[in-house]
């Protein structure tokens, strides 16, 4: 072989190279993920201080890295008919064999191979070649401005969406995909996506409706006030004059006894400020409200002024970090599975629960009921007796205990799930196959390390006490402007 085809293997050897190093680039950036990015950024990381900088102006290094890209492949597809033609005489068949040869390599060692490398290990790789990418930045400035003021020209006369911002809906998709694949655990997702939707829920969703309030009389006497705290266990009570439309404070267990014994008791002087809330009222300002007023309990008012119902910020909380329970709450589970595929629900138990338990599709807008007894109510028209019952998608529903008023108790069925009714096409089977196939290597791969891993300390016969604490303040949930050490029973 001539010295001038040697040189042309080692062109298109290298230009392959260079062609692997733009894929990769390209892939890397792509999808990278750029919270990982900052968190090595503020560890100290340069490379990754200088990826970031090259995030942030994305425009600039895709055209840098797809004229790099271009120029190198058109490189190795001259240089590889200039040596094809060297070898094969005849310019057609040169052509066609240089053509074929150069297609195969750049796919298998210019495009898959480094890009399939670039998605697992993104970050890294992008940290890497930050440098590189930066100089050839600035040695193509001249046709990224060009580029750049063609694609000023495509976006005035398209006009596409400006609005780039995440919205709530795509921030909790990213946290139930951290969730599944492992990097938080559920009662972190939980947590956070409690905390995202928080915002959105207004009183309507959680308070305590006017028939289960616990409510005194201004007049009532010292006993009467005794007997109800003892008997109900609560540490509060609304005080109202003449009926519970009028709640006119609040009333503590403790400034009850604190002055039980005094010879003239006055329960307007002991109780405390009522304050109102709206069932449309935004938890997250009623949460405000009740910190600044150092208050536990607010009272919920209808729409024409009367007594709804009554909130607390025990209430609240729990929307937050879910229930809290203490040792003299009597606990009540709202939905008890009585086997795979029977249920026992409450009439009180929040319908969106319950629709979410069930995986049934639900539009939470267009739900004019809160709980399963309203839903129930709502589905008859009146107030059904026992034993009625109805089919809900591939729901039996039954009730089991009801009085003249609401439904207490019912019992759910579920059967198998109807068949979508959109079945998916051969090419969507394919892609699934193909999904799970991997899920299924990846829990092999998982079970194979925790295996390993297992034996691994079995052997290990010298594991002192301090490598076997935990500290608990790593895990320790903390709320800066909400005080709940103290919070006690409503």
């Amino acid at each position: 072989m001539s010295p001038q085809c040697i040189g042309y293997i080692i062109g298109i050897i290298l230009l392959t190279a260079l062609s692997a190093f733009f894929s990769a680039s390209e892939t890397a950036y792509n999808s990278l993920n750029k919270i990982k990015l900052k968190n090595k950024a503020n560890e100290g990381s340069r490379g990754a201080k200088k990826a970031l900088l090259l995030v942030d102006n994305y425009d600039k290094l895709i055209t840098t890295i797809l004229i790099g890209n271009n120029i190198v492949n058109i490189a190795s597809a001259t240089i590889a008919t200039l040596l094809f033609t060297e070898i094969i005489k005849s310019a057609d068949v040169a052509a066609t064999v240089s053509t074929v040869v150069v297609t195969v390599i750049t796919l298998i060692f210019g495009e898959i191979t480094p890009k399939s490398i670039a998605k697992e290990f993104s970050e890294s790789i992008a940290s890497k070649i930050a440098t590189i990418l930066q100089i050839l930045c600035l040695i193509f400035t001249p046709f990224t401005w060009l580029f750049s003021l063609w694609q000023k020209l495509m976006i005035s006369i398209f006009k596409p969406n400006t609005n780039a911002g995440m919205s709530e809906a795509e921030l909790i998709t990213i946290v139930d995909e951290a969730t599944t694949e492992g990097g938080i655990n559920k009662e972190e997702g939980e947590l956070i996506r409690s905390a995202i939707e928080f915002n959105e829920l207004t009183v309507k969703d959680i308070f305590t409706p006017r028939v289960d309030v616990i409510a005194v009389d201004v007049e009532a006497k010292k006993d009467e006030l005794r007997d109800l705290f003892l008997e109900n266990g609560f540490s509060r009570l609304p005080v109202y004059e003449e009926d519970i439309d009028n709640v006119i404070g609040i009333l503590h267990e403790k400034d009850f006894y604190k002055n039980y014994f005094k010879k003239e008791f006055d329960i307007k002087k002991y109780m405390t400020q009522t304050i109102w809330v709206t069932l449309n009222s935004n938890l997250s300002s009623v949460l405000k409200m009740l910190q600044k007023s150092k208050a536990h309990m607010a009272v919920v008012l209808d729409e024409y002024g009367g007594t709804a119902g009554i909130v607390t910020l025990e209430d609240i909380l729990e929307e937050l970090v879910g229930e809290i329970w203490d040792e003299h709450d009597e606990i009540v589970e709202d939905i008890t599975q009585l086997s795979d595929n029977e249920y026992q629900i409450t009439g009180s138990c929040n319908i969106e629960d319950m629709f979410d338990t069930f995986e049934q599709k639900y539009d939470s807008d267009e739900l004019e009921v809160t709980t399963v007894s309203g839903w129930i109510v709502d589905h008859f028209g009146y107030i059904p007796a026992i034993n009625e019952q109805f089919d809900y998608n591939n729901l039996t529903i039954k009730v089991i205990d009801a009085d003249p008023k609401k439904i207490e108790k019912i019992y759910v069925k579920v059967l198998d799930k109807p068949a979508e009714e959109e079945e998916n096409n051969f090419i969507d089977k394919f892609f699934i196959k193909d999904n799970d196939e991997k899920e299924e290597d990846n829990k092999k791969s998982d079970k194979l390390f925790h295996k390993e891993e297992k034996s691994a300390e079995n052997n290990d016969n010298k594991v002192t006490t301090d490598t076997q604490k935990i500290d608990v303040d790593e895990n320790k949930i903390e709320f800066d402007d909400i005080d709940i050490s103290n919070l006690e029973k409503k």
